[in-house]
């Protein structure tokens, strides 16, 4: 190993004194033999031979420029100090040019020089490196290699090594505007047709997942036909039992889902519920395909981000195809298609104007047969499609309330400390279902199924969203039924948290504000009214009547004469 050290180094000297094109070929044809051997790289690396051999890019010679990008691109190829040797040198700017000046010719030789230069540039980009990447987007790479792909679409070798760049680059974030600004949704849409061999579709599938992630490029992918290619893959492969092709299918139905991500793509799509893709997607839901049974709800999910959109759907029975695709998988189902199907149910129940017609469809029922569920995913979306669909709903809350085994599951998930999604919604549904039913009754339940507790935790959230639910929830039950929840309340230490919030200056208006509205219901307890008068509650709030908010002003002056006649 000494003695092919000190042979690089002799080679990196001439190099450097000797500049004839006749070395530069014997020079340059001796370190690609080496470099094909990734044992000799890093020798080559550290015998500095990197800088003159980035040197020969200059070369007016076409051999020597073949030659030297191939040991370039074979240093770059998994050597990290390869490429950060290449990087020092401006390697990547010089092959740039190179691609940008070579790039309108179709000409033999040029399209080999191409090959050779994007090779390169493919292994320099391999490996997760944002600032090798980042240092490539700001030369303007990426415009240059879209370029190239359009133009030379017929070289299979040179298409290849773009989509690899493409998705070594389509990975960084500071990509995607790049990308959306050249014509890649047109190019690879136009490339994606002419595949017919699965792994060249693969190929393409990778440059599209990433690219897909951005809203501006999933509307051009739209607008280029990349859904119509979708569809037809998924028709076409949906009845095969092939490894492979039950691996496109699923790849396709997943990247149809990623373009729903978007506002517009969706709505393009969705053209008034109408639509084609809309159609065919409605048909994936009572498949027997569970993969296009998770699409097809995921879809709906994603189509049910507007208003217009959901009211259009539930008016046209997507609930009941949505509800007989739950019933399908209650006993062993596949836990992916709940989450999707009450996912799409969740979001179909936030309009007014539908929760109401879902109700009656027996939307509740259909969900509550997944309460015994022990996978997160779907305890938090079953959560998450009660809550909305009981708002301003009073019977259905109340009908809800008075369910002992729901109230006492929610208990339970109240305290599911692994899973703070679940635990936060548990909390939010309990409190709604005091909030909306205003029921004695729902609050006997709560109490008796040990409840309250999780309620005054609430109050302590870091959300205010949640500290005010908790702090409405808390109120109605000292207006309704203080008796019955006084021990709770107690234990529970509600009394100081209410004279933490409101000595806390942190704390949110409406926090201050409902805090005291709790402690003048709270008077009618004797116990509770004690802790009040214990901890001088009158200098907190005293304070609060000069607060800048008008409605904590007023409620502190009115909590203050309650404190002084109580006192």
């Amino acid at each position: 190993m000494d003695n092919l050290s000190d042979t690089l180094k002799k080679l990196k000297i001439t190099a450097v004194d000797r500049t004839d094109d006749s070395l530069e070929g014997c020079l340059d044809c001796l370190l690609q033999a080496l470099t094909q051997n990734k044992f000799m790289r890093i020798p080559c690396v550290d015998a500095g031979l990197i800088s003159p051999l980035v040197q020969l890019l200059n070369s007016k010679d076409q051999e020597v420029l073949l030659q030297t990008g191939r040991a370039l691109g074979n240093i770059c190829y998994d050597s990290h100090e390869g490429r950060s040797a290449v990087d020092q040198a401006g390697g990547a700017q010089i092959v740039v040019d190179h691609l940008r000046s070579l790039c309108s010719k179709t000409d033999p030789a040029s399209e080999k020089l191409l090959t050779v230069f994007c090779g390169m540039l493919m292994n320099y980009s391999n490996e997760k490196n944002d600032s090798l990447q980042a240092q490539l987007i700001n030369m303007g790479v990426i415009p240059t290699l879209v370029k190239l792909l359009g133009i030379h679409c017929q070289n299979a070798a040179l298409t290849e090594m773009c989509l690899v760049a493409f998705g070594n680059l389509a990975e960084l974030e500071s990509s995607k505007e790049q990308f959306a600004s050249t014509n890649i949704a047109e190019e690879l849409v136009k490339l994606f047709k002419k595949q017919i061999e699965h792994d060249k579709r693969e190929m393409v599938f990778e440059v599209l997942a990433p690219l897909a992630e951005n809203d501006a490029i999933k509307l051009q992918l739209v607008e280029s036909g990349l859904v119509e290619c979708l569809l037809e893959i998924v028709q076409q492969k949906v009845d095969s039992d092939k490894e492979e092709d039950i691996a496109e299918l699923k790849t396709a139905s997943d990247l149809m889902v990623l373009l729903l991500l978007g506002d517009e793509s969706m709505q393009k799509l969705f053209e008034g519920g109408k639509g084609n893709v809309f159609q065919r997607v409605l048909s994936w839901i009572p498949s027997n395909n569970h993969q296009l049974q998770l699409a097809g709800a995921l879809a709906i999910a994603n189509f049910a981000r507007n208003d217009g959109n959901c009211i259009h759907m539930v008016d046209n029975g997507i609930v009941e195809k949505l509800m007989d695709l739950l019933d399908r998988h209650v006993e062993d189902g596949n836990v992916t298609v709940q989450h999707a199907a009450l996912s799409a149910l969740r979001n179909l129940a936030i309009p007014v104007v539908n929760k109401a017609k879902m109700l009656s469809a027996g939307v509740t029922e259909a969900v509550l047969k997944f309460l015994k569920s022990e996978m997160p995913p779907v305890q938090f979306k079953l959560l998450g499609t009660l809550r909305m669909l009981i708002d301003a709903q009073a019977e259905a809350a109340e009908q809800l309330g008075k369910n002992v085994k729901l109230v006492e599951r929610l208990v339970e998930w109240c305290e599911a400390k692994d899973h703070a999604g679940v635990m936060g919604e548990s909390n939010r549904l309990l409190s709604a279902l005091i909030r909306h039913s205003k029921s004695k009754d729902v609050i006997k339940t709560i109490v008796q199924s040990g409840g309250i507790k999780h309620l005054v935790t609430m109050a302590t959230s870091e959300h205010v969203i949640m500290q005010n639910e908790a702090l409405v929830a808390l109120a109605l039950i000292a207006a309704l039924e203080l008796g019955t929840a006084e021990k709770d309340l107690e234990s529970a230490q509600l009394v100081q948290i209410l004279h933490r919030l409101l000595a806390d200056e942190r704390s949110a208006p409406e926090i201050k504000y409902n805090s005291m509205v709790l402690i003048c219901a709270l008077m009618g307890s004797e116990s509770l009214h004690k802790e009040v008068q214990d901890l001088a509650f009158l200098d907190v709030v005293s304070k609060l009547r000069s607060h800048e908010n008008k409605s904590v002003a007023q409620q502190a002056s009115l909590t203050e004469q309650r404190l002084a006649v109580e006192s």
